[in-house]
């Protein structure tokens, strides 16, 4: 398990989760779903990190949600640990955006649209925090382990790698598991980021659209393949999120879902 600073019950076993809203709406919003799932994950022992974007880069329209300021946000980020005594982690979208956003959090994660972008691997890999890369939707595992080695290589082998589909045709994506896979030879935890797998994007609407009704079966099948983690964002009530309500897990749905990972988990090992 990686060294991360307030990661609880890393020895029982089970997968890690990273779980949270998209984005950080507001501080009484995070520390409520902080403390839920919080709850949830001390009952089952699971070890989890919280995950809440600070500010949204890649939108789709100019007239969409992308944060409550950058300061704000990760105030709150750096409150959830604090109240909760859990990491925290959010993405990054420029090289000097990393040092900041370091300050707050335990976790730097680097977007799938990002993750050949040299500089910025180098940047987060020296703030020595441990760093997320979500493999990009036009790469295959197996290509991965050159950002891996971008960030061992500036010192850092805090490196986790995660999944999150690859593009099929324009306005949707598909999970191939051999990536999971592929990317554990790197000899790196391995996540699979279920919400974001069942986005479909370029919808002509300039908002993208979703599968939630599936997060069950592509959560259940990565823990059966292997995956070291599980990333799912959640939110009280999808539908009123300001970012990605579209593809979310309800909140109130979240320990049942757990509940049956645990069990095939359990049941491969």
């Amino acid at each position: 398990m990686l060294a991360i600073p307030k990661l609880a019950h890393t020895k029982s076993g089970n997968f890690f989760l990273m779980a949270g809203p998209c984005a950080i709406e507001g501080e009484d919003m995070a520390l409520r779903i902080a403390e839920n799932i919080k709850l949830i994950t001390d009952r089952l022992q699971i070890p989890f990190i919280f995950k809440g974007s600070y500010r949204k880069a890649n939108r789709s329209r100019i007239d969409s949600f992308t944060g409550i300021g950058d300061e704000k946000a990760l105030r709150i980020l750096q409150k959830v640990s604090q109240t909760f005594e859990v990491p925290t982690v959010t993405d990054i979208h420029e090289t000097h955006e990393a040092a900041i956003a370091a300050e707050y959090v335990d976790v730097l994660q680097i977007p799938a649209f990002l993750c050949r972008q040299t500089d910025i691997l180098i940047a987060a890999a020296k703030t020595g925090k441990t760093i997320n890369v979500k493999k990009g939707q036009f790469l295959s595992g197996e290509a991965m382990r050159f950002a891996v080695d971008k960030i061992k290589d500036s010192g850092n082998d805090q490196v986790i790698l995660t999944d999150r589909g690859n593009s099929f045709g324009y306005s949707d994506l598909v999970v191939d598991y051999r990536n999971i896979v592929a990317m554990k030879a790197h000899q790196v935890p391995v996540v699979m980021d279920v919400t974001h797998s069942l986005q479909q994007p370029n919808q002509s609407s300039g908002v993208t659209g979703g599968r939630p009704a599936l997060i069950e079966t592509i959560a259940k099948a990565a823990i059966a393949v292997g995956a070291d983690g599980i990333f799912i964002e959640t939110h009280p009530i999808p539908l009123e999120a300001k970012s990605d309500g579209a593809n979310m897990l309800p909140l109130a749905q979240l320990q049942n879902l757990l509940e049956k990972l645990i069990r095939i988990r359990q049941a491969v090992q």
